[in-house]
C-alpha cells in the first residue's frame, strides 16, 4: 500500500470528506480493519482566501509549496491537492517535488469519458469556472467541452462556496440558487454537470437532481486509492 499525501485546508470542510472517503474506500477494497496510509498537512484557509481574491497567487504558491514539501518529507508516495482551485498551481508545485500529483481534472475526465459525454456543465469557484486550468485541460487533453453559467450566476455560486460552504454553512436557499444555475446549464444542452468545487457535494447530491453529476471530491479520492492499492487490490 502506497502512502497518500493530502494537502488540505482549502477548505477543512472538504478535507474531512477526503480523509473519510479515502479510508472508507480502502476498507471496502481490502476488508477487515484496513485503513489508508496517509500524510496530511492542512493549511489555514484564512491566509489563502484573501490572497486568491486579490490575485496574489505567488504568495498562495509559497504556502502550498511549503506544505507539499512537508508532505513529501513525511513519506507520501503521491499527492492530492484537496481543492479544484488549487490545481491552478498544479504545474508550479509539480516542478518542485519528486512525487506525482494526482490531477483532479484528469481523474474526472476519465469518468466523463466512460459515460460517453462530450459536453458538460462546470460549477466551482470563479477561478475554476473562468480560467483555463480546468476547462482548458478538459478540452485540450480529452476533447470535452465545459460550459459555465453567466457572469452573475458565476459570482453567486462563488460567494456561496466561499462565504457559506467553506464555513460549513448549508442553506436551502443556496441550494435553490445552485439548482437554478444547473437548470440554466441544462438549457444549454449539457449532458452532465461537474461539481468542480470540493465543497459543492456538501450542498448538492445526485439524488437531488435528474442530470448526471460528477462529484470531483469522490472521483479524486477514488483515483488516489486506485493508485495506492494498485499492487495489492484483492479484486
Amino acid at each position: 500500500m502506497k502512502t497518500i499525501g493530502l494537502l488540505g485546508g482549502i477548505t477543512c470542510e472538504s478535507s474531512l470528506v477526503y480523509y473519510q472517503l479515502i479510508n472508507q474506500m480502502t476498507r471496502e477494497r481490502l476488508g477487515g480493519h484496513h485503513s489508508a496510509k496517509s500524510v496530511m498537512i492542512s493549511v489555514d484557509f484564512a491566509e489563502i482566501q484573501p490572497l486568491t481574491e486579490s490575485g496574489e497567487w505567488d504568495k498562495v504558491l509559497a504556502i502550498l509549496l511549503k506544505a507539499a514539501r512537508g508532505i513529501e518529507r513525511g513519506g507520501a508516495d503521491l499527492l492530492l491537492l484537496c481543492a479544484n482551485t488549487a490545481h491552478k498551481l498544479f504545474e508550479a508545485i509539480g516542478r518542485e517535488i519528486a512525487i506525482p500529483i494526482v490531477h483532479i481534472v484528469d481523474a474526472t475526465a476519465r469518468e466523463i469519458e466512460k459515460a460517453g459525454f462530450k459536453k458538460v456543465g462546470l460549477l466551482g469557484t470563479r477561478f475554476t469556472m473562468e480560467e483555463d486550468f480546468f476547462k482548458g485541460r478538459l478540452q485540450e487533453k480529452y476533447g470535452i467541452e465545459a460550459v459555465v453559467p453567466g457572469k452573475e450566476e458565476r459570482e453567486r455560486v462563488h460567494r456561496i462556496i466561499i462565504d457559506e460552504l467553506a464555513l460549513g454553512n448549508i442553506k436551502s436557499e443556496s441550494r435553490d440558487e445552485v439548482s437554478k444555475a444547473m437548470d440554466g446549464l441544462g438549457a444549454k444542452g449539457v449532458q452532465a454537470i461537474i461539481l468542480g468545487c470540493t465543497e459543492l457535494p456538501l450542498l448538492i447530491t445526485q439524488d437531488q437532481c435528474r442530470i448526471p453529476l460528477f462529484d470531483t471530491t469522490t472521483i479524486h479520492a477514488r483515483a488516489a486509492v486506485d493508485l495506492a492499492l494498485a499492487a495489492q487490490d484483492p479484486r
